[in-house]
């Protein structure tokens, strides 16, 4: 019995000791980690010219310093890095000479295209209200006039 107690108390601290977590990195990660989970990290992709879409790429997305890398892996074993933008630009290739183009095609997906490699994701798109809002912020406030 003392035993559980003391395991209660010991664990209790340890959270209290941690400080209170970013809810924003909380929301996040919950939210990708739901992305993920609804498809599976399954995307459609034609690799080395294909014409064909077929639901073989899986893709990963890691955080770090630098932001959020997305890493597509091929059936074939090759595989592209991204960063994801947070400026309403979706992404951009992460290495290579080879710079991706993307095109909107539907409501919520975009086709992202690097060399002869093209990939079909579910993406968020900006409202006009929410770009609005980001390019509020970034305008400097009035100055009082001299």
């Amino acid at each position: 019995m003392s035993m559980r107690i003391f395991s209660t108390c010991a664990a209790l601290l340890l959270v209290t000791a941690c400080g209170k977590p970013d809810n924003a990195v909380l929301a996040e990660a919950e939210e990708s980690a739901a992305a993920q989970a609804a498809d599976n990290g399954s995307i459609k992709c034609a690799i080395n010219g294909d014409s064909n879409f077929t639901a073989g790429c899986q893709t990963e997305r890691l955080s770090g310093e630098n932001g959020v890398t997305m890493i597509v892996r091929h059936p074939d074993g090759g595989f592209r890095r991204f960063k994801v933008l947070t400026d309403g630009r979706g992404l951009e290739a992460a290495d290579g000479s080879e710079k991706a183009t993307i095109e909107i095609v539907e409501d919520d997906k975009i086709l992202v295209s690097v060399g002869s490699d093209k990939y079909l994701m579910t993406a968020r798109m900006k409202t006009a209200d929410t770009a609005d809002a980001a390019n509020a912020a970034d305008e400097p406030a009035p100055q009082a006039g001299n």
